[in-house]
């Protein structure tokens, strides 16, 4: 049986889970229609999504289910950034650094709907320059449509500081979209306080927020965006207006039973949980420094902040010089391990981390990242097969690099 060690990318869905989407299944009826199964349908929905608010820290009508954390970083940044357009605001803030969901939708509204798009850069921890973000919201700030960045980022797994963050747009006037889709099962996740908090308001501070089911053992393809409720927001999707006239179409009652369910289990368990992948984290960063002491630690050490973990308890992430990463993760694999390079959006394109260029990498040195990430399943185990597979995998992978080197250097 293979170790599995990329939770990050997709974690097994739960069995309880499993269970309320098939039993859904067998159930017929259209949220939407006013017959007894129509209801029957509508009721099951409404029970998820108060479910749901539960764990999210948000009412239930502020919850708009989405076909996943793509659909929803796309709604609420473009829905945003659409509404900031018709009051004359044409400006996104935006870290480097990002997931692509966020990039190449920011991409998209810069080269189709003028957008301008100030990229704010990261430190070699992979936290957003604070004191940039602070001067770019105080140049013009009515020209700034959105703020959008990644709670925690989901290569090297820096929390930034969230709420200092909204707080500086809140006391701009400016909206924020959060993608959360890292954080939550990990971290609290508190809508409503994290406004309180930082003194959002209607049109300023924390908009929306992003979760997606997969992550925390939901099934692929379901997912939510947290809109406050005065929010101004375009659609991206238009039809019935199910979902307060911001999201249409028949709302998948299976998938949103199975996603309630799952956040429910990952909230109740979240602070046991993030104890013993903290645990089982640093057991793998120390083993991987025994083992191949060349190995550099992306993003924050365990607990450097000083009080709390900067990191995610469920993230490890090395650059192994002189390696490709891609050799690293084939040779892992055969060796019956299974990790990543980086973004499971990105896997097999042979490019270097972005996120490692804008924390100030170099390419070579990008280009041999693994992340190796922990969750419900993951054991003391499955952390030392790792650690017993990974000398042997970095000696032919650093073998290999060499090779390829003075082949490069002979050509020329």
């Amino acid at each position: 049986m293979p170790v599995y060690l990329d939770h990050a990318a997709t974690t097994p869905v739960l069995p309880e889970a499993i269970e309320a989407y098939t039993r859904a299944l067998t159930e017929v009826g259209n949220p939407s229609s006013i017959h007894s199964a129509g209801q029957f349908a509508k009721r099951a929905l409404e029970d998820a999504r108060e479910q749901l608010a539960g764990t999210l820290g948000c009412q239930g009508i502020e919850v708009v289910l989405v076909s996943g954390g793509t659909e929803a970083i796309n709604l609420g940044i473009k829905g945003l950034y659409w509404a900031g357009a018709r009051r004359g605001a044409n400006r996104i803030l935006v870290p480097e650094g990002e997931h692509h969901a966020t990039l190449d939708t920011v991409e998209w509204l810069q080269s189709y709907e003028g957008a301008q798009v100030e990229w704010l850069p990261l430190d070699e921890q992979g936290f957003v320059r604070v004191g940039v973000l602070e001067r770019a919201l105080s140049r013009e700030p009515h020209t700034v449509a959105l703020l959008t960045f990644l709670w925690a980022n989901n290569e090297v797994g820096s929390i930034q500081p969230a709420e200092r963050m909204i707080a500086l747009a809140a006391a701009a006037g400016v909206p924020v979209h959060v993608d959360a889709v890292s954080v939550f099962g990990h971290l609290q996740v508190d809508f409503t306080g994290m406004r309180r908090r930082t003194g959002s308001k209607a049109g300023a501070g924390l908009a929306a927020l992003s979760v997606s089911a997969h992550k925390i053992g939901g099934p692929v393809g379901a997912g939510a965006l947290v809109l406050s409720r005065d929010a101004t927001i375009v659609p991206l999707i238009h039809g019935g207006g199910q979902q307060r006239q911001v999201r249409s179409g028949t709302q998948d009652v299976a998938a949103a039973s199975a996603f309630a369910v799952a956040a429910v289990s990952a909230d109740r368990d979240r602070v046991v949980e993030a104890e013993r992948l903290t645990a089982l984290r640093d057991r793998l960063i120390d083993g991987v420094r025994r083992a191949v002491p060349q190995a550099v630690l992306s993003g924050p050490e365990p607990g450097s902040d000083g009080s709390a973990d900067a990191r995610l308890a469920s993230n490890a992430h090395f650059t192994f010089p002189g390696c490709e990463g891609d050799s690293l993760l084939f040779l892992l694999d055969a060796a019956g391990v299974e990790v990543s390079t980086g973004s499971a959006c990105q896997a097999g394109i042979p490019e270097p981390s972005h996120v490692l260029r804008a924390m100030g990498r170099t390419e070579d040195e990008a280009r041999g990242a693994l992340r190796i990430t922990l969750g419900r399943t993951s054991t003391e185990a499955d952390v030392d097969a790792f650690l017993a597979a990974l000398p042997a995998a970095y000696a032919q992978a650093s073998r290999a690099g060499l090779a390829a080197r003075e082949s490069a250097l002979g050509a020329r």
